[in-house]
């Protein structure tokens, strides 16, 4: 049984129409040239969103664990139809990312088959709410990377294959969250947000999704 405070809808339409005159005020503000702060303006107001449809539609936790996997399952295929259909090659940033959805999707179905109490649900939330915070932590700085003016990103560097074979670990793993110039590049972009800041509002709605499972019976 979903046990979660009523809020009366009229309140609902007045915080989504003050969010909406304050993203148009912000956009106006910062005009055409693209920022950090309004790309992460527009994450926060899709997250919100997203959360806010998931948590209505929260259905209950075995079957949740398992629309859990096939979200992450389905992000990984339109991930790998942006490379190889489109010619959207991964960028290291990226592939972290990538790593972190197929680790979040791989414990969402572990979750549907233990299908645990509500305490094993609250240790399945809190491990998908690390994944996610490493996540979001790649793609804060990949959209930071994506913000930059154009005489302020950094060159191009070497491919991640290349750098697994060539160099130690911790230093891999160093240079690809420094980022890199290929990381700039906006290959894909849908209302106004790149692949990273859509993979920033994932992270963010899946976590507290995972955690809000616990609590569904």
């Amino acid at each position: 049984m979903k046990r979660f405070t009523a809020i009366p809808w009229p309140w609902v339409g007045l915080v989504l129409t003050l969010a909406l005159l304050g993203q148009e005020i912000l956009f106006r503000w910062f005009g055409a040239t693209p920022s950090l702060a309004e790309s992460l303006y527009r994450v926060l107001v899709m997250a919100l969103g997203a959360t806010s449809l998931a948590l209505l539609l929260l259905p209950p936790r075995r079957l949740g664990y398992l629309l859990g996997f096939l979200v992450c399952a389905g992000l990984m295929g339109w991930a790998l139809w942006l490379q190889y259909g489109l010619g959207l090659e991964p960028c290291p940033l990226c592939a972290l990312q990538r790593l972190a959805v197929t680790a979040i999707g791989v414990v969402f179905l572990v979750a549907c088959i233990h299908n645990p109490n509500r305490f094993g649900a609250t240790m399945y939330g809190a491990v998908v709410l690390l994944i996610a915070a490493a996540g979001g932590a790649v793609a804060v700085r990949h959209v930071w990377l994506q913000a930059l003016p154009a005489d302020q990103v950094p060159a191009c560097g070497m491919g991640l294959s290349y750098m697994l074979d060539t160099l130690p670990l911790f230093e891999v793993l160093g240079k690809v969250f420094a980022g890199s110039g290929e990381c700039a590049e906006k290959g894909w972009i849908f209302l106004s947000l790149a692949i990273p800041g859509w993979t920033l509002v994932f992270f963010i709605s899946i976590a507290i999704y995972a955690l809000m499972l616990s609590r569904r019976d």
